[in-house]
């Protein structure tokens, strides 16, 4: 419960256009402060969360050991992450691709899903709850790569969730 009002918290400093991206460059050691901020670890944790439950479980932890194996006693950075994960997928999924699509933006897709009959449409667009006119920037390039589980009515115990990702404006 206290996890979930963390996100709550921080989705909603994440829906304003003054947010910033979990990742970016930076020129000073100022910037590097900044950027360590609780939106950060918040949504950085739920992001790993949320690949955790898209990948699952095993797939994930195994990434996670390949990635500390790789870089024991080193540095990293993020696409190092991303590329031990690659390595585990191998090749099935691009989760570089899709996770820098969460990291180098700010803010957070509003994804509108639309049923007739047997059909679902699902469509994104950047979410912001208040626009702030001083900080206002377009959003018409934010596309980001979602990945959206659901269940049907032929799931059953053993397989009970579908998943699709949502890599375009509509699908």
């Amino acid at each position: 419960e206290d996890f979930l009002n963390l996100i709550f918290k921080a989705m909603m400093k994440d829906s304003l256009n003054s947010s910033h991206p979990v990742s970016s460059a930076v020129q000073s050691s100022e910037q590097i402060e900044e950027m360590f901020d609780a939106l950060s670890y918040i949504k950085g944790a739920s992001l790993l969360l949320m690949l955790k439950h898209y990948l699952t479980k095993d797939v994930f932890q195994a990434g996670i050991e390949v990635y500390l194996h790789n870089h024991n006693y080193r540095t990293a950075q993020s696409d190092d992450l991303w590329d031990s994960m690659n390595e585990i997928t191998n090749g099935t999924l691009d989760v570089k691709k899709m996770m820098k699509t969460w990291i180098v933006h700010k803010g957070f897709p509003l994804v509108t899903v639309v049923r007739k009959g047997k059909i679902i449409s699902v469509q994104q667009e950047k979410f912001l709850y208040r626009v702030e006119p001083e900080n206002w920037t377009s959003d018409a390039s934010y596309l980001w790569h979602i990945p959206l589980t659901y269940i049907t009515n032929r799931c059953n115990f053993t397989h009970y969730t579908n998943a699709y990702l949502l890599d375009q404006k509509s699908g």
